[in-house]
This record gives C-alpha cells, structure tokens and sequence, in this order.
C-alpha cells in the first residue's frame, strides 16, 4: 500500500527535525553521525551530496516531480538546522530578519520574491544562511509545501502567485494575518534512535 503524499512529505521534515534533536543527544556517536548527514546534506546544495545523505530524502519516496524540492530543503535545513511548525511561513522568518537588519533584510526579500524557478535556489541558500546568522527559525514543512508548487510545473501558475502573496504578506504582518486558506504545517519531532547512530 502506497504512503498518502501528505504523509511522505511529513515523515521527511520529521526525519529532518529528527536530526535537530539528535544534535543535543548525549550519545556522541550519534552526534557524530547526525553532524556527518548534515554536511553531506549541505554538500547537496552544491551538487555532491555525501555518500549516505540522500538517505534521508529517497527513503520517503519524493515523487519525481517534487525531487528537486526535498533535496533544496534537506540542505537549506543542513545549512540551518532549526526548524519550527506551526504556520510560520518563510515570509514570516523574513519579517524577524527585518526587525533586526531593516534594509537589507528588507532588499533581500524583494530580490527572492522576484526570482524564478532557475534563481529561487541560489537565492533561497542566501536568505536561509542570513536567517542562521541571527538564529532565526524557519518552518521547513511549510517551506517544502511552498517549494513543491515554486519549482514545480506550475511555478508561474495561480499557486505559485499565492505562495509569493503569502510570503509578502507575512513579511509585512509578521506572520499574524494567517490565511485560513492555508492548514497548519504542524511538525514532530522523532529523534534518531540512542542506539546506533
């Protein structure tokens, strides 16, 4: 029986988080190997990924289709492992960048709203490294929901327009003007086991 999309989709940012948590274990050898998947995922964003790292995105069967977006993400969140759920979407990470570097956050925004399916990725690596650098949390679930319609067939389609709507919105409102259009991207966490790494 094939797992629902929906389902797959959250297994893989669970996963993701899963790495997170597995950063603070007590168990060394899992830190370790937690640290190895992640800069093999970080590698990804360059085109050579670290033997093992796309593990973590094939074991969840991405449709072909949507490939390219679990794979951006993986590394986007390697590059920035702190993950939120909720609702929060990358407009509204942007916002609390603005709150602390004003302009630049604010040029920043701009230049990746205005990117197209050949730019979104360089600009996406940028912005995320900015988001690291003030600890800035970024809600990965929904930024693969987003991704999936950005770098998809219908990236100039009506989806793609609502997806940039919605990021400009949040970026403007802080994220407190939640469209009741959108379900909440709610994530868990499941921490990689204490045994083996």
């Amino acid at each position: 029986m094939t797992v629902p999309l929906d389902e797959r989709r959250a297994a893989f940012v669970k996963s993701l988080y899963g790495l997170q948590a597995g950063l603070d274990s007590r168990n060394t050898a899992l830190r370790a190997a937690c640290r190895r998947t992640l800069a093999g995922l970080r590698r990804g964003l360059t085109g050579q990924p670290g033997i093992g790292a796309q593990d973590i995105v094939f074991r969840h069967d991405p449709p072909e289709g949507e490939l390219d977006a679990w794979l951006l993400v993986a590394g986007l969140f390697a590059t920035h492992p702190n993950g939120v759920g909720g609702r929060r979407s990358l407009g509204a990470s942007m916002f609390a960048l603005r709150e602390k570097r004003k302009d630049s956050a604010t040029r920043r925004f701009e230049q990746l709203l205005l990117r197209d399916r050949g730019g979104l990725p360089h600009h996406l690596r940028q912005v995320i490294r900015l988001l690291a650098s003030d600890g800035i949390a970024v809600n990965y679930a929904g930024l693969l929901d987003d991704l999936v319609i950005l770098l998809g067939d219908g990236y100039r389609g009506e989806s793609a327009h609502r997806v940039r709507l919605r990021w400009a919105r949040d970026f403007h409102t802080g994220g407190r003007a939640v469209s009741a259009e959108r379900p909440s991207a709610t994530v868990t966490t499941e921490r990689p086991s204490e045994e083996t790494p």
